[in-house]
């Protein structure tokens, strides 16, 4: 039985939620909440699986796996049903490309514990952490919409007409760059694609609950 430890606001186990239900497979959701409590990622007990104290965490059976594309890549290869990833090889690197250029790039630079850090340690005012934000959401979309532009890979999704690893990172960016009010209208073809990935349910049963938020 899979288990996911899961913050729903969190854009790492947004990626984690697509891809399983991509993948039609199953999860035990566990909540871990990163702001009750001080951050429930910061107990004892979530530690022992996971000594970063970040979400998402994966558990199948006896095995724990972090980092969402870890995660990911785990699920491609133990379960290989509903691939997202193509069989070749260039292919799969530029999907890992796209992906990589959020995962690694940008999510870093933006995430909770960033944000937090910048007004705890440097007294940043919340117009001042917003423009840090939508900053560095400029220039990795601005670059995706020329990377996706020039390839002839790029169809109704990232990678022709079906959805793969890129655009499971995509959507859940597009919705936390419009949560800090990010103007995404100089970026037609990734708005097109994350249309087009919402009207799956695979995408859109993984968006956090608005009524929550």
């Amino acid at each position: 039985m899979l288990k996911l430890y899961d913050y729903f606001r969190s854009s790492a186990c947004f990626r984690v939620r697509i891809a399983l239900n991509l993948k039609k497979l199953n999860a035990e959701v566990i909540p871990i909440h990163l702001l009750k409590d001080g951050g429930e990622q910061h107990s004892t007990a979530y530690q022992t699986l996971n000594p970063q104290a970040l979400v998402p965490t994966l558990m199948d059976e006896d095995k724990i796996i972090t980092q969402s594309l870890a995660i990911i890549e785990y699920l491609e290869e133990c379960y290989p049903a509903c691939p997202l990833l193509p069989n070749d090889i260039f292919a799969r690197s530029w999907i890992r490309s796209i992906a990589l250029s959020i995962a690694a790039d940008t999510h870093p630079l933006n995430n909770l514990r960033v944000l937090n850090y910048l007004t705890d340690k440097f007294q940043v005012s919340e117009q001042q952490k917003k423009q840090w934000y939508q900053y560095w959401i400029t220039a990795c979309f601005a670059a995706l919409e020329k990377k996706l532009l020039m390839s002839n890979f790029t169809g109704d999704f990232c990678f022709g007409d079906q959805p793969t690893l890129a655009d499971i990172c995509i959507v859940p960016q597009l919705f936390n760059a419009r949560r800090f009010s990010c103007d995404v209208s100089a970026y037609p073809t990734l708005v097109r694609i994350d249309d087009n990935c919402q009207k799956l349910s695979a995408f859109s049963d993984a968006f956090p609950i608005e009524s929550t938020l």
